[in-house]
Formats: C-alpha cells, sequence, structure tokens
C-alpha cells in the first residue's frame, strides 16, 4: 500500500503585505484612497496569482486565501453582495466571520477567488489597463450569451469561454 506523507504549507503564497493589508481594512469604507487602495491591492494580487506556479496556486487553494483578497475584487471589480456571493459561494456574512477571526477561505472559494485573479490578471494584460479589463469583466457580453464575464467564472467551463473570448480580442480574432 503507497501511503502519502507530504506536509500540507501552513501559509498562502500569494501575500499583500500584512501591514499594507491590515491598515486598508482597518480604514474600510473610510475613503476613495481606501478604495482605491483596495483596488490597487486586487490587481497586485491577480498578478502575483497568475504568474505563480501552479503547484503553489492548488497548495494555497487547498490552505484557503485569506478573505480580505474577496473584499479587493469585490472593490475592483465593483460587486455587489448578491454577485460576490454567488460568484464566491460564501455569504456575506461568513465572509465577514473569516475576517473577523482570521480564518482562510475554503478551498471552493479560493478556487474561485484563484481563477477569477487569473482571468482579471488576463484581462489586464488584453486591454492594458485595469479599469478598462473591470468594466469589461462586468459588462453583459454578447459573445458569453449576454452574461457579464465576471458570472461566468463560478465554474472552469465559464472560465474557459471567457479566456477563449480574450484571446479573441487580443488576437484580432472573430468571436
Amino acid at each position: 500500500m503507497i501511503t502519502r506523507t507530504q506536509a500540507r504549507p501552513t501559509k498562502p503564497a500569494v501575500k499583500v503585505s500584512t501591514q499594507s493589508q491590515s491598515r486598508m481594512l482597518s480604514r474600510l469604507g473610510k475613503s476613495q484612497a481606501v478604495k482605491t487602495d483596495l483596488i490597487v491591492a486586487f490587481w497586485e494580487f491577480a498578478h502575483a496569482v497568475s504568474s505563480s506556479a501552479e503547484i503553489s496556486r492548488l497548495n494555497t487553494i487547498k490552505i484557503g486565501f485569506e478573505p480580505a483578497f474577496v473584499l479587493f475584487a469585490r472593490s475592483a471589480l465593483r460587486l455587489s453582495a448578491a454577485d460576490t456571493e454567488s460568484i464566491f459561494n460564501l455569504s456575506m456574512s461568513t465572509l465577514e466571520r473569516r475576517l473577523r477571526q482570521k480564518q482562510n477561505l475554503d478551498p471552493v472559494a479560493s478556487e474561485r477567488l484563484d481563477r477569477i485573479a487569473v482571468i482579471a490578471s488576463l484581462a489586464d494584460e488584453v486591454f492594458e489597463d485595469q479599469t478598462k479589463a473591470a468594466d469589461w469583466l462586468s459588462m453583459p457580453n454578447m459573445a458569453l450569451g449576454n452574461e457579464p464575464p465576471i458570472r461566468l467564472c463560478e465554474t472552469e467551463i465559464g472560465a474557459t469561454q471567457v479566456r477563449r473570448v480574450l484571446h479573441a480580442i487580443e488576437w484580432g480574432n472573430v468571436v
């Protein structure tokens, strides 16, 4: 019988500095500067995730991302509470509890966050502008059945369709 004795990592591989994260969360909702900080933190996070090795991403998904990254995504992508709950499979009350208790996200929410980060990073590369990328992700798209691309990122099949459209835009192909 083959057994597996691989140690699990205890900390996520992708991080925004704890000091920066704490400062932003303590000021959450208090000013436009904080919203800007959250948006910048999301794009830094998205690019860090998309440039990470897959094994590192898998390990981070298993142990869970820090819940603050969901707030960063919510701010950068201008998601409503209902959209946030649906896209991340995570109620707002659970998100708030995990933030208070400093608990990582579960693997399902972490995988969805990873998927959205990679798609957002690709959109930023294609549009060469984070605001345009966020707008494109949030607006209904005819090539995607009039669904906003971000909503399709709930599943890997939907994310594959979003990638297909982004690559078509990037390469100048018909969608």
